[in-house]
């Protein structure tokens, strides 16, 4: 026993009986959810900072750090990351008419990094049916894989039939035009929506 701690605890008594893949993706988890805190941490500490001259008429701070929100999960490519956001206290700032923080390196709802939403469009025109999702997204993300039940693989799956049902019903002389710029050449451009 070192330190209080019973030998073989830590990193090397966790990764003793798994394999080299598992212990990879596990340092590789451990090292994304390292980089995720530093960089909430310093954007938060940069808000405060920001902020920091902004003071009530005690004196007080209108904006200061309040602990932790609670812990969520970051679905990823290399399996689920744990972690803890850091809370800001800004609701003062509502009062003077200014945005409140946002993260714009984790959004408030998501739980999903965007590579994942995009492999389920994938493996769907690949052919893997609705019930075998859960199996196939376990099998390349982890079994820590949350938010990827059937039931959401077919809310997705009406979602894009509606986003496709919309984008062919669109008009297309109000979305494209065809300028002849000089007799022997075409320009084809988009126009802004």
């Amino acid at each position: 026993m070192e330190d209080g701690k019973p030998k073989g605890s830590g990193m090397q008594g966790e990764l003793k009986n798994r394999t080299p893949g598992s212990i990879l993706e596990e340092i590789a988890r451990q090292g994304a959810r390292r980089l995720l805190i530093e960089a909430m941490e310093a954007e938060v500490g940069e808000y405060i900072e920001k902020h920091e001259e902004k003071r009530d008429r005690e004196g007080r701070r209108l904006v200061v750090r309040n602990g932790y929100m609670p812990q969520r999960d970051l679905v990823t490519g290399i399996g689920a990351v744990s972690f803890r956001q850091p809370r800001v206290d800004d609701r003062k700032l509502d009062e003077l008419g200014e945005e409140r923080f946002s993260s714009r390196i984790l959004p408030r709802y998501l739980r999903r990094i965007p590579s994942v939403d995009n492999l389920i469009p994938v493996l769907y025109l690949k052919g893997v049916s609705t019930g075998d999702f859960s199996e196939a997204l376990e099998a390349i993300l982890g079994p820590e894989a949350p938010g990827l039940s059937a039931t959401n693989i077919v809310r997705l799956k009406a979602k894009w039939e509606e986003e496709y049902r919309s984008w062919s019903r669109r008009d297309l002389v109000l979305s494209a035009k065809l300028i002849v710029t000089n007799p022997a050449k075409l320009d084809f451009f988009s126009l802004p929506n």
